[in-house]
């Protein structure tokens, strides 16, 4: 079945592609609240530990590098096709995994093959007109960010019933489910790069260089999603001291809460009536920097931090769709490269967030956290009052 521009997509094929973005993109984040399992269970330390997010962030920006660029370059849904069986393999390795340098190369590899949902936000964003654009992304976004934090709460709870080991194999199984979808459901779209790969990767990088509003997309974003995963790599190490003393099902709980910040950011585009997207991307990064007043001075009690859980995700993916909605008004046939260019630096953010806060904690606990979350979203707001108006000139 192929499918073009000009046909536009339909619903079903929408909810499709956010229903599996959410079961792809859960396999990155189902071991947060499984790291003090983990770090038992193989009687390695917490920063040992911490290292399996570290590294499956860094896994996921090179499988955004090196993979989704490929999705201008053969047909979409035979790419996605391949990559969900190398998914299966990644996560089936994790599951038996027994030594600490297999858990680190599982980890690598679940993080570079889970990129589907990156190729499904181009798809929706090509087929779409310009007016459905923004609520499309955002709808494919949803189903993306609600498998980020439905994740741990699944991962949390399912890890202190049957094991961490278990949670990675229900999600193998699951990617064997989504391959039967994706064949039967998926259209097809023709290549619009007809080059060498190498010639691929050069036009990624000299879009990188000649978007200005990519580039300012690209650090804000980086910025804001290093603040999140400040806070949630090591909430787990937390919250298992006192006053809260709880388990892995307890932090993956605070899945639920942020999922309501999800939900209500994937109807961000619908603000475009009433502001334009600038303004909607300060009053977002606003909303990040406040929630770190509720993690850090009520940081010690359940309702501090389910405010700060809630705000923080609000914040970061409502610019986040902004942000892609942004650089997808550019007028190029070259959306995977786009979003490869924008999700590499996203993630590299995510995983310098991830590093920092877990240097920090080990050097002033909480504390330290708090102050990594805070910096990294007033250098994305501070990027943006300076730079906002005018790389918006270049479109």
């Amino acid at each position: 079945m192929q499918a073009s521009s000009s046909q536009g997509i339909s619903r079903t094929v929408i909810w499709l592609m956010a229903i599996i973005s959410g079961l792809v993109v859960a396999n990155n984040y189902y071991n947060q609240p499984l790291l003090a399992l983990i770090s038992n269970d193989v009687h390695i330390s917490e920063s040992a530990a911490s290292k399996i997010s570290v590294l499956t962030q860094i896994g996921y920006a090179l499988g955004l590098l090196l993979i989704v660029p490929l999705g201008d370059k053969f047909f979409r849904k035979k790419l996605i096709l391949i990559d969900l069986l190398l998914v299966f393999g990644s996560l089936l390795w994790m599951t038996f995994a027994t030594q600490l340098w297999m858990l680190y190369a599982a980890s690598l590899l679940i993080g570079m093959t889970s990129v589907i949902p990156q190729l499904f936000v181009p798809i929706a964003a090509e087929l779409s007109s310009d007016e459905k654009k923004s609520s499309n992304i955002g709808l494919v976004m949803s189903g993306l960010l609600l498998g980020i934090l439905l994740s741990r709460f699944v991962g949390g709870i399912l890890g202190e019933i049957l094991g961490w080991r278990a949670v990675f194999g229900i999600a193998a199984g699951l990617m064997i489910l989504v391959w039967f979808a994706v064949y039967k459901m998926l259209p097809e779209l023709s290549p619009n790069f007809k080059g060498t790969y190498k010639d691929l990767m050069r036009s990624v990088f000299h879009l990188a260089r000649a978007q200005p509003v990519l580039q300012l997309a690209s650090f804000r974003g980086a910025m804001a999603f290093g603040s999140m995963c400040a806070l949630f790599t090591t909430l787990v190490f937390h919250m298992e001291k006192p006053p809260f003393n709880a388990g892995s099902s307890v932090v993956g709980s605070f899945g639920l809460a942020g999922a309501v910040g999800a939900l209500a950011a994937a109807k961000v585009g619908a603000f475009q009536k009433f502001m334009n997207i600038n303004r909607i991307i300060f009053y977002s990064l606003l909303i990040v920097l406040g929630s770190w007043a509720f993690t850090y001075f009520a940081g010690y009690t359940y309702w501090g931090l389910i405010v700060g859980v809630i705000l923080v995700d609000l914040g970061v993916q409502s610019s986040h769709i902004m942000n892609q909605t942004s650089y997808f008004l550019i007028r190029t046939n070259a959306v995977n490269r786009l979003n490869t260019v924008y999700m590499v630096c996203y993630f590299i953010g995510g995983s310098l967030g991830t590093w920092l806060a877990s240097v920090a904690w080990h050097y002033a606990q909480w504390e330290g956290v708090c102050f990594v979350g805070v910096s990294f979203g007033l250098l994305a707001l501070i990027a943006h009052l300076i730079f906002s108006r005018k790389v918006s000139k270049t479109l």
